[in-house]
């Protein structure tokens, strides 16, 4: 981890809204990624976590180019590919992949898995012959399924062998960076540890980097390096996992962690999840409060995080937050007890 191998800076995506729904007015702008900088650095894994609509899928589709950022700009490998043609975005495609959430909605059906795995091979020019053929049943042995499960359908697989399948289809290319994409929510608890493994075990043997997008912040502390924090569309908080877990520097991410269920919830650890408990819901991106966005739901606001966006700053090595409580300008003294 020498060297970030994807960028986004400043990197926006907003949908304009059209009329039609009971409270929409036409022409409404829905802010899902709002302004982000991120470094994803070369051989890691950065896991990315928050709640359902914060824009976390929307920010991984972004770094491929699967849609189009409304402002801002991504990099690979220190290239500007905000603005790449059609026909130079297409080469560069063999080197970002993406694994989707759903195992039974990625997949076509009527299709053999087969071609459903050689499919991007013959998308950038491959020839379905017999060393394609060959080439597609390694891969389905490296991600644990046998030769023949190439001449099977869909149907016939459970969900966690369909990921591997889904797995397979992305790495066929032998891409360099994987945006895993909610990749072991749908599965059962013990078949999401077979996939985390197996995505750790591919990455050691191809040099793999990924973006690992989850809600479990259990397995997101398992398979990764760093793990960044997104509310309402920014990232509030990065840092090394260890940092994260043990250290969080934001309001929002101690409540994340202080709800992750544990073995024994009396005592000392139950006290800690009551008084980080945040209440309400996420405020809609299409009416977006001023000043920080978690003020609304922070125990912790102050006057300063109703008016001014707090910038996302570096307040120890490897650990930023954008958090008014951490800045010395700001940090009243009545905050000691929640930096302890």
């Amino acid at each position: 981890m020498t060297r970030p191998l994807v960028e986004a800076a400043a990197l926006s995506k907003h949908f304009t809204l059209g009329g039609g729904g009971l409270f929409r007015r036409p022409g409404e702008t829905l802010r899902a990624v709002d302004g982000v900088d991120l470094r994803i650095m070369e051989g890691e894994t950065l896991g990315l976590v928050g709640e359902s609509g914060c824009g976390k899928s929307t920010l991984g589709r972004l770094l491929i180019r699967l849609i189009e950022a409304s402002d801002g700009q991504v990099l690979f490998d220190g290239a500007d590919i905000t603005g790449l043609p059609p026909a130079k975005l297409r080469s560069l495609r063999r080197a970002m992949q993406i694994i989707f959430q759903d195992p039974y909605g990625a997949l076509n059906p009527r299709m053999a898995v087969e071609d459903i795995v050689m499919e991007p091979m013959v998308i950038h020019g491959a020839k379905p012959d017999a060393a394609a053929r060959q080439r597609v049943a390694a891969m389905l042995e490296l991600v644990g399924l046998p030769r023949q499960a190439a001449l099977r359908f869909p149907h016939e697989f459970s969900g966690g062998q369909r990921q591997r399948i889904g797995i397979a289809r992305a790495l066929v290319l032998r891409p360099r960076f994987i945006v895993c994409d909610e990749a072991v929510s749908a599965l059962d608890v013990s078949v999401q540890a077979q996939i985390v493994n197996l995505l750790q075990d591919l990455q050691r043997e191809m040099g793999l980097t990924y973006l690992f997008i989850a809600h479990d912040l259990s397995v997101v502390r398992h398979i990764s390096d760093r793990v960044a924090v997104m509310y309402l569309g920014r990232v509030v908080e990065i840092a090394p996992k260890a940092a994260i877990y043990d250290a969080p520097m934001h309001p929002y991410t101690r409540a994340l962690i202080a709800a992750v269920p544990a073995p024994h919830p009396a005592g000392r650890a139950a006290r800690r999840a009551a008084r980080l408990r945040v209440e309400g819901e996420m405020p809609s991106a299409l009416n977006l409060p001023p000043g920080c966005r978690f003020h609304t739901r922070c125990p912790h606001a102050m006057a300063v995080c109703r008016s001014v966006s707090p910038p996302l700053r570096e307040y120890a090595p490897g650990h930023s937050t954008a958090c008014h409580l951490h800045d010395p300008q700001h940090r009243p003294a009545a905050t000691e007890e929640f930096a302890a």
